[in-house]
């Protein structure tokens, strides 16, 4: 995949021109992604799920390393690759439908 070595400092860069946001979003992504009602394994696999559907690389990356972190095993990883691609293919045949008159 792609170098996290080469993501990170460009992140310090990116945060120290716009300091209050990347505070902001460095503690929402903190409180979202603590355990809570849905534990963080179970989050992290969403999370994996989500950068699947949008193409992150980056978050690709280091969800995937959390999740397993966290517990989930590669059968995990795979269910939720094709959980995924059915949504993904469901909102192509869904938004099919505005072709149709």
């Amino acid at each position: 995949m792609y170098n996290l070595k080469d993501l990170f400092p460009k992140l310090g860069k990116l945060g120290k021109k716009a300091p209050k946001a990347m505070e902001a979003f460095a503690a929402l992504d903190e409180a979202a992604m603590k355990d809570g009602a849905i534990p963080k394994k179970y989050k992290e696999l969403i999370a994996v799920g989500v950068a699947l559907t949008t193409q992150c690389p980056y978050c690709l990356e280091i969800h995937r390393d959390k999740a397993i972190e966290a517990g989930a095993t590669e059968e995990e990883l795979a269910e939720v690759t094709f959980v995924s691609a059915a949504l993904r293919a469901g909102a192509a045949v869904t938004h099919g439908t505005h072709l149709i008159k």
